[in-house]
C-alpha cells in the first residue's frame, strides 16, 4: 500500500504530464509519456485521476457529457480547458484536487449520466449527490442523498459498494436502484444479485435480493421486501413519473421533488385519493390539472403553490 506521500508525489507527477501534454510541445511529449506509464501501474492510475480533474474544470462539463473517460492525449481540448489545466498545475492545486474522491450531484429536477473508469456507469436523479472512491482492491460509493441507478461493470477482485445512510450494497456485476429519504433506503434490484447489509457493532443481512426484488430499510425497523414494478422504479430514467393507486398525498409529494410548481393538498380526505397515472416529472402544473379533472377538484394558485381542494 503507498502512503500519501508517494501518492502525492506521483499526482504532481502526472499533473505535470497532462501540461505537457495539452501544452503547446504536446507531440514531443507522448513518446516519454508513454515510457512513464509502462514503468509503473501506479503511474497508470495516477494519470488516470489526473485526466479526471479535467472533467472538474470551469467550463469543461460542458463538453464533456459527464464522462470519465480512460487517459488519452486529448488534443481537441479547448484552449481554454488546456491553460486552465496548466494554471492548476502550476500553482500546485491539481494534487490536492487529485487526493480528493470524485463527487456528482445533481440539482433539483435535474437528471445526470456518468461512466466511471472502471466502465460502470451511475444515472443520478433529481437532487442526488454521490461520492465516489476506487481503491485495488475495492470500488467504494456513498449516495449521501436522492436516487442513483448503478449499473455495475464486473470485477470479481473489487466489489462494487455503495453506502447509503446505514445501508451498505454489494455488488459484482449487476444494475440496481438506490433511493436515499432521510434515513429511508430503498434499494430495487433490476439484474444480476447483490447483498444489502445493516452497519452496525455486528453487520446485520437485510436481503439478498433477486431480480425485480426491493428491500426498504430505516433504522430500528425491520427490512420490508417487496416486487414494485420495475417501470415505475425506472420511470424517471424516461422522464415520468408512473402512479398505481397511489395515495394523492404521497403522489403530491413524489412530483414536488422535481421542483417547478409546487402542489399541495391540506385537506386528509383529498390526500387519500388513490391517482394511477402517467405524469412528467417537469410539468406539475399538468399534472394537478389531471388530478382535478379526473377527481372533480379545484386547483388554485397559493403564490407559487397550486393548491387541490373541493
Amino acid at each position: 500500500m503507498r502512503g500519501k506521500e508517494e501518492r502525492a508525489r506521483l499526482n504532481a507527477e502526472a499533473s505535470a504530464w497532462l501540461a505537457r501534454v495539452h501544452g503547446p510541445h504536446g507531440a514531443e511529449a507522448d513518446v516519454p509519456l508513454q515510457d512513464w506509464l509502462r514503468e509503473d501501474p501506479a503511474h497508470q492510475e495516477a494519470f488516470e485521476r489526473a485526466v479526471d480533474l479535467w472533467e472538474l474544470l470551469p467550463g469543461a462539463a460542458a463538453i464533456s457529457d459527464s464522462t470519465i473517460e480512460s487517459p488519452t492525449p486529448r488534443r481537441f481540448m479547448p484552449l481554454a480547458i488546456a491553460a486552465s489545466i496548466l494554471a492548476v498545475a502550476a500553482t500546485g492545486a491539481m494534487t490536492v484536487y487529485l487526493n480528493q474522491a470524485p463527487v456528482f450531484d445533481t440539482g433539483t429536477g435535474e437528471q445526470r449520466t456518468a461512466t466511471l473508469k472502471d466502465g460502470s456507469r451511475i444515472a443520478l436523479n433529481t437532487d442526488s449527490h454521490v461520492t465516489v472512491n476506487f481503491a485495488s482492491d475495492k470500488r467504494q460509493v456513498s449516495l449521501d442523498r436522492g436516487e442513483a441507478m448503478f449499473d455495475v461493470a464486473h470485477d470479481a477482485a473489487r466489489p462494487f459498494i455503495v453506502t447509503a445512510g446505514d445501508e451498505q450494497i454489494k455488488a459484482l456485476g449487476t444494475s440496481f436502484v438506490v433511493r436515499r429519504d432521510g434515513d429511508r433506503v430503498r434499494v430495487t434490484l433490476l439484474r444480476g444479485k447483490v447483498e444489502v447489509t445493516r452497519k452496525g457493532e455486528r453487520r446485520q443481512l437485510l436481503a439478498v435480493l433477486a431480480p425485480g426484488e426491493r428491500v426498504s430499510a430505516v433504522p430500528q425497523a425491520p427490512p420490508v421486501l417487496d416486487r414494485p414494478a420495475l417501470d415505475a422504479v425506472t420511470a424517471w430514467r424516461r422522464g415520468e413519473i408512473v402512479f398505481r393507486d397511489t395515495p394523492l398525498s404521497d403522489a403530491v409529494a413524489e412530483v414536488n421533488r422535481y421542483g417547478q410548481a409546487r402542489v399541495m393538498v391540506n385537506d386528509a380526505r383529498l390526500g387519500a385519493i388513490p391517482i394511477s397515472g402517467v405524469f412528467a416529472t417537469d410539468n406539475a402544473a399538468e399534472f394537478a390539472a389531471a388530478v382535478a379533472q379526473l377527481h372533480g377538484l379545484r386547483v388554485r394558485r397559493e403564490g407559487e403553490a397550486l393548491l387541490l381542494t373541493l
